[in-house]
């Protein structure tokens, strides 16, 4: 009786989820996503199995764990795209703390694997490198806290980010990992300035920073070591920057040709931090620029959907994991191409490596799960009316 007087109420059905999601997804940004993987099992292909023949292993071992990291990597990214904001925020917090203890207690539990720098966990059949997941958990709980702190009442969520950020580049510069410390400190001054940083305190971060690398060139001989490498007008050939260098130079427009290139063989890093090296010279300048449209396309696009964003937190975190991934990729291609310090970083999703792989899948999930498209009003709007 009540429908005939007053009408039936019609039912809201809700979108299914997976439609939902793909309607919503920055499609293109996973698109470049899936050809950089596929570019990077292409290149390991090359590169690994010379480091496979020297250790006695199968000539694609290392590919075929880079595939199962890979696709591991993607499956996480995948799900983490699904979430919701907030779903991602408390996942991220509880991936921060797991990853900060961890961190922690590198130098009680860890080792350097000869390496000089005591970066990873060993587990017999691998090795976790807790830094490579802290950095997606620490942009999120950074973007939280900056978030909230712009609320009236608000906690001093500036003063707790700075504090979270300096405790994590003390514990990686005593590592030594001065690499992940310009990482983390890069993110959060980015998400700093975002959050409206006065121009004096960026200015002091940036003398700061300075310092701090001075310091680290007199105390360090680790550090000291690679900067002498780098600033060096003759460059040793028998370096590994002196083999990604003459690689860059043969490989010229188009490269040597598929499995023509000789840098593998003498690179023991050829797999993982000079990956870029044997793409240059086997395929030439013209995948090095496909390569660098990629990640532009990645962070751009992401940028720009984040700049019609009105939430504050979801800014704030999208733009730092935007900003992360792409200067590590500038990072890892400079010092190939010489025109930076050598770091030890991978190139996401390109370099070999079970820690990078997961981490970048974990990090791409959450920026493509922060910057779907959501119904709400554009923050230009909220601009235009106050205005009125």
């Amino acid at each position: 009786m009540t429908d005939m007087v007053y009408g039936a109420v019609p039912r809201q059905t809700s979108e299914p989820l997976l439609p939902k999601w793909w309607r919503t997804l920055d499609k293109w940004s996973l698109v470049c996503v899936l050809i950089l993987f596929a570019i990077g099992l292409l290149l390991g292909l090359a590169a690994s199995v010379p480091l496979a023949e020297r250790n006695g292993l199968d000539p694609f071992h290392y590919v075929q764990r880079q595939a199962a990291f890979g696709t591991l990597a993607l499956i996480v990214m995948l799900g983490m795209s699904m979430l919701s904001p907030s779903m991602v925020r408390r996942l991220a917090a509880l991936g921060f703390l797991v990853s900060f203890i961890a961190l922690a207690g590198l130098p009680f539990l860890g080792t350097d694997f000869g390496k000089g720098a005591v970066r990873w966990y060993s587990m017999g059949f691998g090795s976790i490198q807790p830094a490579e997941f802290l950095k997606p958990g620490f942009v999120v709980m950074s973007a939280w806290l900056l978030a909230a702190s712009q609320q009236v009442g608000g906690p001093p969520g500036k003063t707790w980010s700075f504090v979270l950020c300096a405790a994590i580049i003390g514990m990686l510069v005593a590592q030594p990992d001065f690499g992940q410390a310009s990482l983390i400190l890069f993110a959060w001054g980015v998400m700093y300035f975002v959050a409206g940083a006065p121009m004096i305190l960026l200015v002091g971060m940036a003398g700061f920073t300075v310092l701090g690398g001075i310091l680290a060139y007199s105390q360090s001989e680790h550090v000291a070591r690679r900067i002498d490498g780098f600033l060096t007008a003759e460059l040793d050939p028998t370096t590994q920057l002196g083999f990604a260098s003459n690689a860059i130079r043969e490989g010229g427009l188009f490269g040597v040709g598929v499995g023509e290139g000789q840098v593998k063989w003498s690179l023991p890093d050829a797999h993982t931090d000079f990956i870029i090296a044997v793409a240059a010279e086997e395929y030439g300048l013209v995948l090095i620029g496909v390569i660098i449209l990629l990640y532009s396309l990645i962070v751009l696009r992401s940028l720009f959907r984040l700049m019609r964003e009105r939430d504050p937190f979801i800014r704030l975190a999208g733009t730092g994991l935007a900003c992360i991934f792409g200067i590590q990729a500038i990072i890892n291609m400079g010092v190939a191409a010489r025109l930076l310090p050598a770091k030890g970083m991978t190139l996401p999703f390109v370099s070999y490596g079970g820690s990078s792989l997961i981490a970048g899948g974990i990090a791409i999930g959450m920026l493509l799960a922060l910057t779907r498209t959501r119904p709400q009003g554009e923050i230009g709007d909220i601009l235009r009316s106050r205005r009125r």
